[in-house]
């Protein structure tokens, strides 16, 4: 929860959502954008060319604009380069044939308006059809009308002239203060000279989130009233690690974070160690870690984080930003490009998990899915459900996955099975695509590459032993299952207290899943944010787990907890912890372990 605490003496202490980890200390310093002046006026028949030209030349300088953005990443870091060069290449992509620019075209000849008013209703209605479809997933819905609106910023800027913001003033070392920053702001920030960076608005998993990560810069985002309290060349305490802003510190909030920035660099030290480590318990017990991957930008992140393998690539942004269904060519080798990266670790892809929380543009243009989402998103035509609906869609894409496996280890996923007869058409159709393969001369082997499920439905853990009959290997959804299992969305607000992964009922459930692939001597892994969480390591261990994917920030603590127990101590704590029938008695009891160990 977002909050300002008065201290003593001037002091303020702000909360918000940590982004970039670490500690940084040093004059704040704030930027502003002035806005563009956008002039609502109806123009007249004989202007609608015009219009039309000043759109197309805003189209070519912002293009422009963004590949020598691209060109002045060379400074930076190669793993950062390599992570924010691919986000700043698909927002050129996206100012090709896109939604956006259709309707403002549209909104020129047939509202006569003016470009920059046809560009920002165009990308209003658009943003809020994005997070009116989006409802059973906050995250996702604002990023992509983020993504919207940035576009639509850079055109309307280019085509009133009005000036970009800029950080060359700042001196080094500054805390750099913002209401907001888009991600080519964020390109734009240069490590050496802005030590941190807090502003009020922004989200945990944007692309602004993901490039400040990339920079390495110690960042708070969505810092409500800061901008209000900041003084400019006072001194400010950014902790990325734990989400707080203090303007104005007393001594001993300064001497604690001088202490906290060398603690930070020897922990980061640590890690860096570990990254080597294997991930194994006390008493020898092996430990799968792997990462989940959403954007290929994302693949430094993997690397560096010392994860072996990708045990969740969702597929989704394949199909994203696009007028087009991605056709089989383009699928194989963007899966080719992450298989070879991973250099023989396994490579877990998951195929289109869409729903009607997912707004995915090629597939309504292409007929497959409504253009209007449903009523209850989370619930109907989704997941495997759709896919089996559209058979050629997915064997498409059970081709492409299958040519990528030819240059490493691969595994795929289907999401969202509820009973057998869904495996059973889906492996019937990827046997078929298989036998398709062969047929035009491409060499596969006898035995093909895994096909699981995954347990993200309470039908799913109820059916778990006959489910496991039938699949390969079973990767737990761990967000999903709870949000299905309590009725209960994260992303609402009046949900938050009911959202719970340590409800027994949850836990239960997965216990179910666990024995059952056990039984079948089938491989079982979770994901989410319970395998990212390191206090809930132990007790996953000691209910069997021991594969676990999770954002690739997080390997370096999971690893170090794994590290950290023995399995006999697990076992022991998960059987305590399976008695119970309180949630908050759950979590007291994993508190207590956390402090014992």
């Amino acid at each position: 929860m977002n909050r300002i605490e008065e201290t003593a003496g001037s002091e303020r202490r702000l909360t918000g959502l940590p982004i970039g980890p670490g500690i940084a200390i040093g004059p704040m310093f704030g930027t502003v954008e002035a806005p563009a002046e956008i002039t609502r006026r109806r123009i007249a028949a004989a202007d609608i060319e015009a219009e039309r030209a000043r759109l197309d030349e805003a189209v070519a300088v912002s293009r422009k604009q963004l590949r020598k953005l691209r060109a002045r990443l060379a400074v930076l870091p190669e793993d950062s380069q390599a992570e924010i060069a691919p986000l700043l290449d698909a927002y050129v992509q996206m100012l090709g044939p896109s939604r956006l620019l259709r309707g403002a075209v549209q909104r020129i000849v047939d509202g006569l308006r003016s470009a920059e008013q046809a560009v920002v209703d165009e990308a209003d209605a658009i943003a809020t059809a994005l997070l009116f479809a989006n409802a059973d997933d906050l995250s996702a819905g604002e990023r992509r009308a983020a993504e919207v609106r940035e576009i639509a910023r850079r055109l309307v800027r280019n085509l009133t002239r009005a000036p970009f913001r800029s950080f060359a003033g700042l001196p080094p070392g500054s805390i750099l203060i913002a209401e907001w920053l888009t991600p080519a702001d964020a390109a734009l920030i240069d490590p050496a000279r802005v030590a941190g960076v807090a502003t009020e608005e922004g989200g945990s998993d944007g692309h602004t989130a993901i490039m400040l990560r990339a920079l390495g810069i110690p960042t708070v985002l969505g810092v409500l009233g800061l901008t209000a309290h900041m003084r400019a060349g006072g001194q400010a305490v950014v902790d990325g690690s734990a989400g707080v802003v203090v303007l104005e510190p007393a001594d001993e909030t300064l001497a604690h974070a001088r202490r906290a920035v060398t603690a930070f660099a020897r922990r980061r030290q640590r890690w860096g160690r570990l990254r080597r480590l294997p991930a194994v318990t006390l008493c020898g017990a092996a430990v799968e870690l792997q990462a989940n991957l959403e954007l290929l930008a994302e693949l430094p992140l993997v690397a560096q984080s010392g994860a072996h393998g990708i045990g969740l690539l969702r597929s989704e942004f394949l199909f994203m930003n696009r007028d087009t269904v991605p056709g089989e060519d383009d699928q194989a080798e963007t899966y080719a490009t992450v298989v070879e990266a991973m250099e023989g670790d396994p490579v877990t892809i998951r195929v289109l998990d869409w729903g009607g929380e997912k707004e995915i543009e090629a597939l309504a243009i292409a007929g497959i899915v409504p253009e209007v989402a449903d009523a209850n998103p989370a619930f109907g035509l989704r997941g495997i459900r759709l896919l089996l609906r559209h058979p050629d869609l997915l064997e498409t894409q059970f081709i492409a996955i299958l040519r990528a496996a030819r240059h490493g280890p691969v595994r795929v996923l289907l999401p969202m099975v509820t009973n057998v007869a869904e495996i059973r058409a889906a492996r019937a159709i990827y046997v078929g695509a298989a036998e398709r393969l062969r047929a035009r001369g491409v060499g596969l082997p006898a035995l093909l590459p895994p096909l699981g499920i995954m347990v993200e439905m309470p039908a799913a853990a109820l059916m778990a032993d006959a489910l496991a009959a039938e699949s390969d290997f079973f990767a737990i959804g761990s967000n999903d299952l709870t949000m299905y299992v309590l009725a209960a969305d994260r992303a609402e607000m009046e949900a938050t207290t009911i959202y719970d992964p340590l409800h027994p009922a949850v836990l239960r459930l997965i216990q179910m899943t666990v024995e059952a692939a056990r039984r079948q001597t089938i491989p079982v892994s979770v994901c989410g944010e319970m395998a990212a969480n390191a206090r809930f390591v132990p007790l996953l261990l000691g209910l069997g787990v021991r594969s676990f994917s999770m954002n690739a920030t997080a390997v370096p603590r999971v690893k170090q907890s794994v590290r950290t127990v023995w399995l006999a101590e697990c076992e022991a704590f998960a059987a305590q912890v399976m008695q119970q029938s309180e949630p908050d008695t759950v979590a007291a009891l994993i508190r207590r372990f956390h402090e014992r160990t």
